[in-house]
């Protein structure tokens, strides 16, 4: 930002901070703080101050939804089908199919830790969305492309009926640059795209923070619309054999994503790039090492602060001493002799790797405070990946039937979207208001308290598969080998219940990382919400495999059979039920050990302390 638009903003923050502690009766003040421009340091597409009435808001906002349930349709297109292209296309078998799922998805995962780093330090959200969305379209073309020519022959195949024949390294090697590309395309935007829509509104004016807080249960509703669609209609194409039309209607929904994307270019809000985070990072680390035997100050008053208001991070708000990790505080003890640089001005700087501001050693502070509360968040994401796993093979081994209609298993998952949809809608047409009135504060529950209760319906969403479970086994019959003669609709409940708990647990899990990430790494932030369910797919596989281990001995088939009529996969879900309690308990601890961020001109305080 240049001086004369730093100059501005200081400004406006000094009046804003006249106008809460009430100077010239707030009246001033309040008309300049809400009337024009925005407070939080964003800026438009020229790098100007932006203008409320001509940047973000809800205009923005709804361009970003769409974006993101196109986007979101685009990449499940591929994805939810993928283990069955490569079966019956690329004649791969089961496990082979499945591992390289497997490497496909946890690839994803890991290029959003380079789309949110590349974002955080270099490029910014807007160039860092559009740059991943091109390269995304990119790869569905291509594959679209390369199957269509090369994949599907004879013509016709790839169905359940008629499989493909063999291919060539070309044509395979072809097949793979594209769905990686696919892969570095949705996993690099994905951190970045929910973090930019929030940027849209400005958390300093009370009306736009409120609606920055409905845009991330929007943002979910949207992500899980663009699935609902490709699970039911291109699943249907795609399972037929059109694989083509299917791959091609996918590409169509990207590009219409990434021109919307672009139309509202002149409407964005931004936030600059605030440079290499590992780097500051490891200057905390270091300055505080070499001060380890210094004796530590009475108080946070007598260490380093930079004069202005913002932190070591260009452009971010600075961040107030806080207790807690009073190791890394040494990095901000001033050492005169050894800690400053003469330049050729005859000017002195400080020497980053030696002394480093308060502000800087806060963002390493609150990473850490992060990183417990993450951790408890990867089991949750093993109880939701049963969704796409266990609940399926449990209802292919149910009575399918409802009147004259088969209902595929896979589905089912249906109920799990709309009860997003209802859940979203009650949690804030109805109960945040009403725990509004009853705790007098109009944020209702905090976002970590909205975490533990998605854990607590996460135990009841297992408890009610297990039970599940244990009738359908009742209902198998005992002379044959024919399924169970239970309907299919009684796993509705668990369904119901997984989808009440992501609206608790990863809307709330989106708004905390975003609402307490230093805002040099809140990509990162939204990254972690990535992370935790790939983790959630990794422990998963590591559970079962140990209960297999375990409990397959001699003539035991274990819980999880091949034949799960003789198995007992209720015993698992009971497990994972269990898993979930102790998880809650840990998480309990760490939610009241936390420690809410401090950030300089915003109102702070410790409720964020006892939130469950």
């Amino acid at each position: 930002m240049a001086s004369s638009e730093k100059s501005y903003m200081d400004q406006k923050e000094k009046e804003k901070r006249s106008a809460m502690e009430g100077g010239n009766d707030g009246k001033i003040s309040r008309s300049a703080q809400y009337d024009e421009y925005t407070l939080d340091g964003s800026v438009d597409i020229r790098r100007r101050p932006a203008l409320k009435a001509k940047t973000g808001g809800w205009v923005a906002g709804v361009l970003i939804l769409v974006n993101q349930g196109l986007a979101t349709l685009a990449f499940f297109g591929v994805g939810v089908n993928l283990v069955l292209f490569l079966t019956r296309v690329l004649q791969q078998n089961n496990a082979e199919a499945a591992n390289n799922v497997s490497k496909w998805t946890g690839t994803v995962y890991i290029f959003s830790l380079v789309g949110a780093f590349l974002s955080d330090s270099y490029w910014g959200r807007y160039k860092t969305c559009a740059i991943f969305q091109v390269i995304f379209v990119i790869g569905l073309a291509s594959l679209s492309l390369c199957t269509y020519l090369f994949l599907l022959k004879p013509s016709g195949c790839g169905n359940e009926d008629l499989l493909c024949g063999p291919h060539s390294s070309v044509e395979l090697g072809m097949f793979y640059l594209s769905v990686y590309l696919i892969a570095l395309g949705n996993g690099g935007y994905q951190p970045n795209i929910a973090t930019f829509g929030a940027d849209q509104f400005d958390e300093e004016d009370p009306a736009e923070s409120h609606s920055k807080i409905s845009f991330f249960s929007f943002f979910y509703l949207a992500l899980n619309l663009g699935s609902l669609f490709s699970n039911t209609f291109l699943d249907y194409f795609e399972d037929k054999g059109m694989w083509a039309l299917g791959f091609w209607a996918s590409a169509g929904s990207a590009l219409m994503a990434l021109v919307l994307f672009l139309c509202g270019t002149p409407r964005y809000r931004h936030f600059k790039p605030t440079g290499n985070p590992l780097s500051r990072i490891c200057q905390v680390v270091i300055a505080a090492s070499r001060k380890w035997n210094v004796r530590m100050p009475q108080s946070g008053e007598d260490l380093y602060e930079v004069d202005n208001e913002t932190s070591a991070a260009n452009g971010s708000r600075k961040m107030l001493h806080t207790e807690g990790f009073k190791f890394l505080d040494r990095a901000a003890i001033i050492n005169p002799d050894n800690d400053f640089l003469t330049r050729k001005d005859k000017s002195s700087s400080h020497n980053p790797w030696r002394l480093c501001p308060i502000a800087q050693v806060e963002e390493l502070k609150c990473v850490l405070r992060l990183l417990p509360i993450w951790l408890t968040t990867i089991i949750y994401s093993v109880v939701f990946t049963q969704m796409a796993s266990l609940f399926v093979e449990q209802g292919a081994a149910m009575n399918t039937i409802v009147g004259s209609f088969r209902i595929p298993p896979a589905s089912m998952s249906a109920f799990d979207i709309t009860s997003v949809a209802i859940f979203i809608l009650f949690y804030r047409r109805l109960l945040n208001p009403l725990v509004s009135k009853l705790k007098r504060n109009p944020r209702g529950l905090t976002e970590l308290q909205r975490m533990g209760v998605g854990l607590i319906i996460a135990i009841l969403a297992m408890v009610s598969a297990g039970t599940v479970e244990v009738y359908r086994l009742k209902n198998v019959c005992s002379s044959c080998d024919d399924d169970s003669s239970l309907s299919i609709l009684w796993q509705i409940p668990q369904y119901m219940l997984i989808g009440a708990s992501e609206v608790f647990m990863y809307v709330g899990q989106l708004e905390f990382f975003n609402d307490q990430a230093p805002d040099g790494l809140k990509s990162f932030g939204s990254a972690l919400c990535m992370t935790s369910i790939s983790l959630g797919n990794y422990v998963s596989s590591l559970l079962v495999t140990i209960v297999m281990e375990i409990t397959a001995k001699g003539d035991k088939p274990g819980w999880i059979p091949v034949n799960l009529n003789k198995g007992h996969m209720d015993r698992f879900y009971f497990l994972l039920a269990g898993l979930t309690a102790a998880d809650f308990i840990v998480f309990v601890a760490c939610a009241r050990w936390y420690k809410s961020i401090k950030l300089e001109g915003r109102y702070n305080d410790d409720e964020c302390n006892s939130n469950v």
